[in-house]
């Protein structure tokens, strides 16, 4: 069974274009109301709204068609991928919602069978049941989950609140579109694949756990608007700027490779349009630093704030906890702005 040879596009990078969402959703009215703690106008990972003094409802869904070929293996990444929005708020998931878009008359309805196997496994890991769902006939297979959350309303994590003097950190390394172009021209090695799909699976709830003892100023994770799309929304309509520092930067094996070969996603070409403009040195930057940085991930690491004394002991502590963290970057005074630093090396 190859499910990629089904589909159009994969994972994250069949979100639609930045700048043609941002179109659609930049004149709707936002409704007041005291309890909306977080809704869609900072473009956040979830919409958190509270309930009681102590309670907010973190609410997300995130589906997409398959990134890899395995039914099994692309349920867990969708579910992993949908319960990461619920850690970059700082919340815990409680419950989830399938959400099924079924290509009847293309594969035998056990795929779908093997897909939700795979999901279960990682909400099983996430301490988080599914509790029902809701499926369609569709002419190409979509897979993904509604989560709800918990968070306490004090302890919600935004992603326009960092500091000036922060230091940021990624959690998982770059690369999974261009590896999941070169799957499907079938030029794809099989330890990237491999790589890929460990890095994919995993949850960032260690990762999210881990770091609530440094004092995260603030979070997002880093999905189909590549490394740079996500940052953006982080400092774009903030007195502050942030400073990538590419050569430090973790990249999944053979991705810079498959850059250079000009396998990136149609998805990195709709980032770059939307949000190379906000980084102060795009010319300078070579064509494998551009396409990684811009590469839509699925499934992505978590991107944070952390002050700088307390930035490497907090790596130290990831590393230790086996989540492939690195020190991405820094906040700096750059209003709006990125400015990158190195180049990514092959």
């Amino acid at each position: 069974m190859q499910l990629t040879k089904f589909t159009t596009f994969g994972g994250c990078g069949a979100k639609i274009a930045p700048g043609l969402l941002d179109k659609a959703l930049c004149g709707l009215p936002r409704m007041v109301d005291p309890g909306l703690l977080v809704d869609f106008s900072t473009s956040d990972d979830a919409g958190v709204y509270q309930i009681s003094p102590d309670t907010a409802l973190v609410q997300t869904l995130d589906f997409f068609p398959p990134i890899v070929d395995d039914p099994r293996t692309f349920g867990m990444i969708a579910a992993a991928n949908a319960l990461s929005d619920v850690y970059a708020m700082g919340g815990r998931p409680v419950t989830a919602m399938s959400i099924v878009g079924f290509p009847l008359g293309t594969l035998d309805i056990e795929v779908l069978g093997e897909i939700l196997q795979g999901a279960l496994e990682i909400l099983r890991e996430a301490d988080t049941p599914l509790v029902g769902g809701h499926s369609i006939q569709d002419g190409e297979l979509k897979f993904g989950l509604s989560v709800t959350g918990l968070v306490h309303p004090r302890e919600v994590w935004k992603n326009n609140t960092l500091a000036a003097g922060d230091r940021l950190i990624l959690t998982k390394p770059l690369g999974t579109g261009t590896i999941n172009m070169a799957l499907r021209e079938g030029r794809a090695h099989p330890e990237a694949v491999e790589a890929a799909t460990r890095s994919m699976v995993q949850l960032n709830r260690r990762a999210a756990e881990t770091i609530r003892a440094f004092g995260v100023s603030a979070c997002t994770d880093v999905t189909g608007f590549g490394l740079i799309g996500h940052a953006s929304e982080m400092v774009v309509h903030s007195s502050l700027g942030m400073e990538i520092d590419a050569a430090g930067l973790r990249i999944l094996p053979r991705a810079a490779e498959y850059v250079s070969q000009g396998l990136t996603p149609g998805g990195t070409k709709n980032n770059l349009e939307f949000r190379g403009p906000l980084v102060e040195n795009l010319a300078d930057l070579s064509d494998r630093t551009r396409g990684l940085l811009f590469d839509p991930q699925t499934s992505g690491g978590l991107l944070f704030g952390v002050a700088e004394n307390r930035a490497e002991d907090c790596l130290k502590v990831l590393v230790s906890q086996g989540v492939e963290a690195c020190i991405a970057g820094r906040v700096i005074d750059l209003p709006g702005k990125i400015r990158i630093t190195g180049q990514i090396q092959g």
